[in-house]
């Protein structure tokens, strides 16, 4: 249990730095900022995967399609929808609104895996949702107020769509990862977040492409194919992608297969957290009071919701028993 944690906490040190690079880089359009950096990943894959192609041979051909589909979900069209949020919102919104989350996962698990990792009971799940709902108008709030937001009804709007959107994604990714490696105890986590990074080249390869080409004819002042700052994009890229995606993963990996999924869950606090600090690192100031308050009643749902004990569901054997 305690490793797990750790490790949770690890992985959400390493994504925390998926919510600065939009910030570093905001002349770059989400689309060549996604495919950029899981077309990295794919790239320092390829050595890893030659080092440990003799586990990697142990995936079978549904395995790899399992792989595919995480990678594209969960990584290209997650940090398409996040990091276009974040360009429309700003960091500390967008970041709250990944912040619920630690009850969403575990919502979705009591609705699909209350058998197996039995189940949280809804009253007592609600006033974490309730409470988390609050803090996200407190930060929403102090973020308009500070002036922070290039504010545009439909541009903000359009942020906060991309930013639950990118919830659902993430969440689904979350659950399905765990499962697979919940039911695939042999297999190792370094080798399956090595196939999913691999996974991901083609289609980010082809993504890259297609950006670069579409750019190419609607904003023929932008530089191609690395952008105005080539060695900050680059150099980004490559951080984002060996930090967040494999060691982030990696990590999150291994508490996957430690931890049941119903109290994995809310540890994704810690990628919340994280983001937040590091964007007010960048901003070289303190988070508002309302801010403050936002964060304090996310870390308060997060743990009410994290004290909520899981039932084991009683099954009745009566049929079982006349047989």
């Amino acid at each position: 249990m305690l490793t797990g944690v750790l490790y949770a906490l690890m992985a959400g040190l390493m994504w925390g730095l998926i919510f600065v690079g939009p910030i570093i880089v905001p002349d770059y359009p989400a689309a060549l900022q996604s495919t950029g950096r899981y077309l990295a990943l794919g790239l320092i894959a390829i050595p890893l995967a030659w080092l440990g192609r003799q586990r990697l041979r142990q995936l079978s051909g549904r395995d790899w399609f399992t792989a595919l589909k995480l990678s594209t979900v969960g990584n290209l069209i997650y940090y398409v929808c996040l990091a276009s949020a974040i360009q429309r919102t700003g960091a500390p919104i967008s970041t709250m609104i990944i912040g619920t989350l630690p009850v969403v996962i575990p919502v979705f698990a009591n609705l699909l895996y209350s058998k197996r990792d039995g189940k949280l009971p809804w009253r007592r799940l609600a006033p974490a949702l309730v409470i988390i709902a609050v803090g996200l108008v407190m930060v929403n709030t102090a973020e308009l107020r500070g002036g922070r937001v290039d504010f545009s009804w439909w541009r903000y709007a359009s942020g906060i769509g991309l930013a639950f959107i990118s919830v659902v994604c993430w969440a689904w990714y979350a659950l399905r990862n765990a499962r697979w490696l919940r039911e695939n105890p042999d297999k190792n986590p370094m080798m399956w977040a090595t196939a999913q990074g691999l996974s991901t080249l083609p289609f980010s390869l082809l993504g890259y492409v297609a950006v670069c080409l579409f750019m190419a004819r609607s904003s023929a002042d932008f530089a191609l194919p690395f952008g105005p700052r080539p060695e900050v994009f680059v150099t980004l890229m490559l951080a984002i992608a060996l930090l967040c995606s494999w060691l982030g993963n990696l990590c999150w990996n291994i508490a996957c297969q430690r931890l049941p999924t119903v109290i994995v869950g809310p540890l994704i606090v810690f990628e919340t957290l994280a983001g937040l600090a590091y964007t007010f690192m960048l901003r070289h100031s303190w988070p508002p009071v309302l801010t403050l308050l936002g964060i304090l009643c996310l870390v308060i749902g997060v743990v009410l919701a994290v004290l909520t004990k899981p039932q084991k569901l009683q099954i009745k054997k009566v049929a079982a028993a006349g047989e």
